[in-house]
């Protein structure tokens, strides 16, 4: 009987039961909302349903992620800037960059919804963070998780970099729900039931000529932006080019998905009880999130600003769409328009400034490199 009562015992005492806190319970049930979200009502599955999975099994079993588990190493992919590499290369081969070479103006959105960036910056300056910290965390407010990993890895915050990370992916999921009560408090029904002229026709020499003078351009004047901005741009010549269809294909597909798995368990399972839940990780959630408004507000108020220059001719709504989360906000530009006119197609304007909030993050955290002397 003490023999079947000892291993009883040994049994119960390596058990999750034996070392779960409250702290688990509660990120457990996080991971369970996160999920439900996902599958339920379909947000963004490809992101949340690994982020949330990863949050589950870090807090069910920690060991998975130290040094030696199974995620411990697909995070070193993040920390090393591998992952968000590689995502911009399938970003690119995925995306047609033809609105916004179609309309350049669409280059000022993008630009305007950057704004949130330095809102959080600052923000973290005055809640404590040092600088390299506040440069890290404020890129979550473009919407960007591959360029949060990347900037934070290449600042030295590894230390924060899983809630950041957590923060950026999640918001980028959660854009549906965040952006459309932003832009509707700051349009008026008028403004959102703008149908915008046609864009011209792009053609393939555009097409072809455009990554190529933007990796130039860019990577001479912020060398440090080279690998964002030289693997976004290598995958979009992988699509326009039209002769390595293998290449974009790969890309676009296998590559990008294998590669969402690995990043999105290895961010999920940064959220253990311990490393989450305290104040420092409460701090940049709501940083992030303050900084994400603020870049949509940002992009919607240009956006206002040129429809008068224009005399109507913008919309304000796809000013939203100049943060990163490519297609995402683009997606609640179109969805936000057609609920007002359902005949009103505004997703290829959107997709403009979203192209561009996606250059403008890269180019943010490449200045923010070159002022810290990161090469």
């Amino acid at each position: 009987m003490s023999y079947i009562a000892n291993t009883l015992s040994n049994l119960a005492q390596q058990s999750a039961f034996a070392t779960m806190s409250v702290g688990n319970i509660i990120m457990i049930a996080v991971a369970c909302v996160f999920l439900y979200l996902a599958i339920a009502k379909g947000f963004e599955p490809l992101l949340l349903v690994p982020i949330a999975f990863g949050m589950l099994l870090v807090n069910i079993y920690p060991d998975i992620m130290k040094e030696g588990g199974l995620l411990y190493f697909f995070f070193k992919l993040d920390e090393w800037a591998i992952l968000p590499s590689l995502i911009f290369m399938g970003v690119g081969a995925m995306t047609d960059f033809g609105p916004l070479i179609a309309n350049p103006k669409s280059f000022w959105l993008g630009a305007a919804a950057q704004f949130g960036i330095f809102a959080a910056y600052f923000g973290a300056i005055a809640m404590g963070f040092n600088d390299r910290a506040a440069a890290a965390i404020s890129i979550i407010g473009g919407a960007d998780g591959p360029t949060s990993i990347f900037l934070a890895s290449k600042l030295g915050q590894t230390n924060i970099m899983g809630p950041i990370a957590v923060a950026a992916y999640s918001y980028m999921s959660l854009v549906p729900i965040i952006q459309p009560p932003i832009m509707k408090a700051l349009t008026t029904k008028k403004e959102r039931c703008i149908k915008m002229e046609q864009l011209r026709p792009v053609s393939k020499l555009e097409k072809i000529l455009f990554p190529i003078i933007v990796s130039v351009v860019v990577s001479l004047i912020l060398p440090t932006t080279a690998p964002l901005i030289g693997m976004l741009m290598l995958g979009n010549l992988f699509r326009e080019s039209g002769v390595v269809r293998q290449l974009q294909e790969t890309a676009s597909n296998a590559l990008m998905y294998i590669v969402v798995i690995l990043l999105g368990t290895s961010v999920g399972a940064t959220t253990s009880a311990e490393a989450f839940l305290n104040a420092t990780t409460l701090k940049i959630v709501a940083l992030g999130l303050i900084a994400f408004m603020f870049g949509t507000a940002a992009g919607v108020l240009l956006g206002k600003i040129m429809c008068i220059f224009t005399r109507g001719k913008i919309n304000p709504l796809i000013g939203s769409a100049g943060v990163s989360a490519v297609p995402m906000a683009a997606r609640v530009s179109q969805k936000v328009g057609a609920e007002e006119d359902p005949t009103n197609f505004l997703l290829m304007h959107a997709m403009g400034p979203n192209v561009a909030g996606v250059i403008g993050t890269a180019v943010v955290a490449g200045t923010f490199m070159a002022v810290f002397g990161i090469v």
